[in-house]
């Protein structure tokens, strides 16, 4: 999976699973910018420099209009074109149905949907110039599931899985692929707070019989970022251990 002379924007970057991300393409050879809403950005493009690979940090709310805006003028005036987008960013507002606020239930949207949409919107100009691009949106199993507290995350990772294949089928013809992974339950600082004992009740469920990791997902994300996925579009990928299909 050779990316070189591939620039890439991957959201949300900052650290988990955008992070790892963002370390998987580099090791292929990409030119990453690393996007945050947080200064967290600017410390993963130190890293990725100090290895030697060429990446650059914008910080930006991807639900922010002129912040995307900016972020894709600035990796354009730096690099001159982009041909893989990672819409990864992503938050959470937990909470019953009954009680969610329109704050939480806006706010999710915003990020998590609308983000999606803000960013490729703004890279496709240049993908279809350059008659090549590849959009991966990380969505979740729980879109495809659902889930009791998250009715909020669940419908905006399920929009993105029909924004997927709506945009799949919109830009085609230009040699652009654009592809959805579905992680499961991965790794990270929010499942390492998870109560043992609902963890066990959790892992039970995972055919494989343990948490993925980011790596995991960012594997994913560099196939699909690769011209050996170049007949592959349109689809989710799950990342979950076998917990779809069991």
């Amino acid at each position: 999976m050779d990316l070189s002379n591939k620039v890439a924007i991957v959201t949300g970057s900052g650290q988990g699973i955008g992070k790892a991300i963002a370390v998987r393409l580099a090791e292929a050879g990409a030119t990453v910018v690393v996007n945050s809403v947080s200064e967290s950005a600017a410390g993963v493009a130190e890293e990725l420099k100090a290895q030697g690979k060429a990446s650059l940090a914008v910080a930006g709310d991807v639900s922010s209009t002129a912040d995307v805006t900016r972020l894709v003028e600035q990796t354009i005036a730096a690099y001159g074109r982009i041909d893989i987008l990672v819409n990864n960013a992503g938050i959470t507002h937990d909470q019953l149905l009954l009680r969610m606020s329109d704050e939480e239930w806006d706010r999710v949207m915003a990020v998590n949907l609308k983000g999606a949409f803000l960013c490729t919107r703004a890279v496709l100009r240049q993908m279809v110039r350059q008659r090549w691009g590849r959009i991966i949106n990380i969505t979740s199993i729980v879109g495809i599931t659902g889930n009791a507290g998250q009715a909020n995350y669940a419908s905006a990772k399920a929009g993105m899985i029909g924004f997927t294949r709506s945009v799949a089928r919109e830009v085609a013809s230009r040699s652009i692929t654009v592809n959805a992974v579905a992680p499961g339950f991965i790794e990270t600082a929010m499942t390492a707070k998870v109560p043992e004992k609902q963890r066990a009740e959790l892992i039970s469920r995972i055919p494989l019989g343990y948490f993925g990791t980011p790596r995991d997902v960012a594997e994913a994300v560099a196939f699909l970022a690769s011209e050996e996925a170049r007949y592959i579009t349109g689809q989710v990928i799950c990342v979950d251990g076998g917990m779809i299909g069991a």
